[in-house]
């Protein structure tokens, strides 16, 4: 439908839409969109209202900037880092899993890696050397696009279903029709979830468990968001409520914990990735006769580590080392700082609401899904893609569901780069907008 009076000349997002080659915008990648918006940022002058990229929007934690300062001037990066990881985050990370989720696991299995990012990458690979019959991982979607795109680059197989119509009992039956197919390394899920901020709850999490026990699967759990279901605070360390987490329900895990969000650090690419104790200290044949011996957890840090990076930037081990241990000792609630995405979410989906949008992702079983760092829109009539590509006339940039792995119509919005002035600004624009596109 052409419309009229939108803020952007639509001439100006074709011509940046053709510059890049984009066939099929529900395809189009979060650099891409964002180089879109960029371009006719930069050509019209009318700011842009950026939901896309899910980076940080608030200042680095201030525990950890002091931190990485002061080993620095020490002249910590003369050296290079023990590939085990420094041993007082080791300490702090494995203090940090019983503060907040209540699980027992040793700092042996506690690795720095280069971000999350780098902490999938090596899961994906040792996962997938470990038993040569097993050779698929099998993402529970909506999530991180970018994760397929690691075994894209490594060559490996990938399966994937929406849990969209799968909460609660009715997971059981469904995963299970991917375990029982015996090809099935790993599972991978984020929680609370990238883009749908839905939040697994105990039940799914005791599914998974038994699920990954029985056919014997390693559950990689991504707490890139960790604590932030907002609904309930998880801030006070060693006291309920915690983080949920699979730890509760099988020993088959690894717990990528990342210093991005929580801790607002992610400019130093620092996270931990926790393996536990028994998959730390397991043999596996296909590892054995790749590497001639050891378990998963040495070969994790001493051949995939070690060959992909020879360790984590020294002097952000501290950082994430003291953001970790203030958090333990109670002197630093590290969700305080992250509130405001909620807060921002809150307003945000009042905004479109208002003018016919809808939640598309909008329960988390019985209950009102969360406000967080994400959320997900639809509008009438309109697939991801086209409702994608129409907001970029209204200057608001926004990812389709599509590439997260949902089976749902809409777009992923992220809150952190909004700024206070643009509610008012989204506000005027999505009224032009449902002016433009009348629902029937």
């Amino acid at each position: 439908m052409e419309t009229i009076n939108t803020p952007i000349r639509r001439q100006v997002i074709d011509e940046a839409i053709n510059e890049l080659q984009i066939v099929d915008f529900s395809r189009a990648t979060i650099r891409e969109v964002k180089a879109i918006a960029a371009k006719a940022e930069s050509v019209s002058g009318v700011e842009f209202i950026k939901m896309e990229m899910g980076v940080p929007g608030i200042p680095p934690s201030s525990v950890g900037v002091k931190a990485e300062i002061e080993a620095l001037r020490n002249g910590i990066a003369s050296l290079y880092p023990d590939i085990n990881g420094l041993p007082e985050l080791k300490e702090e990370a494995s203090r940090f899993i019983k503060a907040f989720i209540d699980v027992d696991l040793r700092p042996e299995g506690c690795v720095p890696v280069t971000g999350s990012m780098q902490g999938t990458f090596a899961s994906f690979l040792t996962c997938s050397q470990c038993d040569e019959k097993k050779d698929t991982i099998l993402f529970i979607d909506p999530g991180f696009p970018v994760q397929k795109q690691q075994l894209v680059v490594m060559g490996q197989k990938y399966e994937t279903f929406d849990v969209y119509d799968f909460r609660g009992e009715k997971l059981r039956a469904k995963l299970e029709s991917y375990l029982e197919k015996g090809n099935i390394s790993a599972i991978i899920y984020s929680n609370p979830n990238n883009p749908s901020w839905i939040c697994l709850k105990d039940e799914e999490l005791r599914i998974i468990g038994e699920l990954a026990t029985r056919y014997d699967v390693i559950v990689l759990e991504d707490l890139a968001y960790f604590a932030m279901d907002f609904r309930k605070d998880l801030s006070e360390p060693f006291r309920p409520p915690f983080q949920p987490s699979v730890a509760h329900y099988t020993d088959n895990y690894v717990l990528l914990i990342s210093g991005s969000k929580a801790f607002s650090y992610a400019g130093q690419r620092i996270g931990v990735s926790c393996i536990s104790d028994k998959l730390y200290h397991r043999a596996y044949p296909g590892l054995t006769k790749r590497y001639g011996g050891g378990t998963f957890g040495s070969v994790f840090i001493h051949r995939v580590l070690y060959a992909l990076s020879s360790g984590t930037s020294h002097s952000a081990q501290y950082a994430m080392a003291a953001m970790l241990k203030a958090a333990n000792d109670g002197r630093y609630n590290f969700l305080n700082e992250v509130k405001v995405y909620g807060e921002r979410a809150k307003k945000l989906k009042e905004i479109f609401l208002k003018h016919g949008f809808h939640i598309v992702y909008d329960k988390d079983l019985n209950e009102p899904v969360a406000d967080g760092f994400y959320f997900t829109i639809g509008y009438p009539g309109m697939s991801g893609g086209e409702l994608a590509r129409e907001l970029m006339y209204y200057g608001v940039s926004a990812i389709p569901l599509v590439t997260t792995g949902s089976k749902q119509e809409g777009l992923r919005a992220c809150t952190s780069f909004i700024k206070d002035h643009q509610y008012q600004q989204l506000d005027e624009r999505m009224s032009l907008f449902a002016k433009n596109h009348p629902v029937a």
